[in-house]
């Protein structure tokens, strides 16, 4: 059975139609409100090892915007956990991560097809 957890923030429009469409498929997950819960410098390491860190920032939020511009430039591999950890709203959302006894998958986004595809629907 997998284990299904979506990270993100509450008051997302995304992030409640991905809850709304997955209520719809009966799919069971738990939700992490990345404002009360911020992810460890350990878990955005061990996602960015399966997307890729360029992938788990988030570019297009006032967060990202409101950096200054040598700050933006700068980011990179090493530095990255830090700003994502210390601004757990630059990361992508949602980040769904789902889980089975042998591996862990993680998935950025949400567009119905995309969800269909990762539950075989």
């Amino acid at each position: 059975m997998n284990h299904v957890l979506m990270h993100g923030i509450s008051n997302c429009d995304t992030i409640k139609k991905a809850k709304k469409w997955l209520l719809a498929q009966g799919i069971e997950f738990s939700f992490r409100d990345y404002k009360k819960q911020p992810p460890s410098l350990e878990e955005l390491r061990e996602w960015s090892l399966i997307l890729g860190w360029e992938e788990l920032l988030n570019k297009r939020g006032s967060t990202w915007r409101k950096l200054p511009e040598e700050v933006q430039i700068s980011v990179n591999e090493t530095n990255v956990f830090a700003l994502l950890h210390d601004n757990p709203s630059m990361v992508k959302r949602p980040l769904l991560v789902v889980q089975n006894a042998t591996q862990i998958d993680a998935f950025l986004g949400f567009k119905p097809e995309q969800y269909a595809t990762i539950f075989k629907l």
